[in-house]
């Protein structure tokens, strides 16, 4: 059976109160861009409506289906949506055709059932409830069977939608990412390790209404060309979920030489996060982003600890959020598997970070001493030496 529209149904941004109109419209630009990524010109249009989103598909529309889903799961913003069919605003073909939908639905021997009527046009000459009452009715008393009707934990449920030139039925409910619509939330910088958990911790962020650019430090030639590749694709995992594309690759192997000859072994790996973050705050602020973003999760290696994360912390003056802080690895592995991100992390690649690791990592830095190790450093000329190597991509 062909549906000729979808209902997009929003939970957060029902609370914006004065700000709703804002969000709404990312919310219904954000839709668009996603129907030109998934399947382009595939509807006809995306407008408002009572309560949420009103996608018109056009026949390319009708006849992808799964594609259309898959687009409106990877939308940031969408509590969940259904696809619908539009019928006359006549009691008598609703009550049919909502007995024929359920009648050829493959869930024929569901325990419970319940109609959900939603009417905006206050001209129907009956209420939400009576139609409620009418076609839940009719289906009872049409099934050979008996199944009652349960107003609670329904196992099925047929949506009505009154709205103002014809009405809309559905009868599946489809979850959506919900969060915010990216773009909503200015802009950050995430730093993209090619691991596990950064892409995750980017994502997560997106959720938020954040638009990201992205940062990759490597160690080519000293290093294979491993991370680089993994990272464009994980940019691209991510570029799914409306994500800009805008990476920056960092040469960081002669920063690392500099404090590798200079400074005390222990501190080597808690200096290469300072001067990823000295270097990321300059990228960030060409770009006008308002933050960083690390997959830092508390105690998961050396340099996360709450010490060592104070003292990495202090080299920047933007604020760095963490939002995988309180995850284990295995949690945050489900997360990606989940999001689509973990079949491309779990590739080999030689981290910049673990190439040279000290013998006994400090664990426990205490930040006046780093900064008397750092003060061996040329720190203002190694990143701007670092700067002027910068790859856009």
């Amino acid at each position: 059976m062909l549906h000729e529209y979808v209902l997009c149904h929003y939970g957060e941004i029902a609370l914006k109160g004065k700000n709703r109109n804002f969000f709404e419209k990312h919310l219904i630009e954000n839709i668009k861009k996603q129907f030109e990524t998934f399947c382009p010109a595939s509807h006809e249009y995306v407008k408002k409506m009572s309560g949420g989103i009103l996608i018109k598909l056009n026949k390319k529309g009708t006849e992808n289906e799964a594609t259309i889903k898959d687009a409106l799961m990877h939308t940031f913003g969408i509590a969940n949506f259904s696809f619908a069919t539009s019928v006359p605003q006549d009691i008598e073909t609703i009550k049919k055709y909502c007995w024929n939908l359920i009648k050829h639905t493959s869930v024929v021997d569901f325990p419970t059932f319940r109609v959900t009527t939603q009417r905006s046009n206050k001209k129907f000459p009956m209420t939400s409830e009576e139609i409620d009452r009418v076609v839940g009715g009719h289906i009872y008393e049409n099934f050979k069977r008996k199944f009652p009707v349960s107003m609670k934990n329904a196992a099925i449920e047929c949506k009505i939608f009154i709205l103002n030139d014809f009405a809309l039925i559905s009868l599946e409910k489809i979850a959506g990412l919900g969060g915010l619509p990216v773009g909503t939330g200015n802009k950050a910088l995430a730093l993209l390790s090619g691991g596990f958990d950064s892409p995750v911790a980017a994502w997560q962020v997106l959720k938020r209404g954040v638009q990201l650019r992205y940062v990759h430090f490597h160690s080519v030639p000293y290093t294979s060309k491993a991370s680089i590749e993994k990272v464009v694709a994980l940019k691209n995992e991510l570029k799914k979920f409306g994500s800009a594309t805008k990476l920056y690759l960092v040469p960081f192997a002669d920063v690392q030489k500099e404090i590798i000859m200079k400074t005390p072994e222990k501190f080597r790996v808690i200096l290469y996060r300072r001067m990823m973050m000295r270097i990321a705050e300059n990228l960030a602020k060409r770009q006008k982003c308002l933050a960083l973003i690390t997959g830092d999760s508390i105690g998961q290696v050396a340099s996360q600890t709450l010490e060592n994360i104070l003292t990495v912390s202090d080299a920047t003056t933007l604020p760095i959020f963490r939002p995988l802080i309180g995850l284990d690895k295995e949690e945050i592995m489900q997360k990606a598997k989940a999001i689509g991100t973990f079949d491309i992390s779990i590739l080999p690649h030689d981290d910049c970070c673990t190439r040279l690791m000290p013998k006994k990592p400090e664990t426990r830095s205490r930040l006046h001493e780093v900064l008397e190790a750092e003060s061996l450093l040329d720190v203002e000329a190694i990143t701007k030496q670092a700067l002027t190597k910068v790859e856009l991509v």
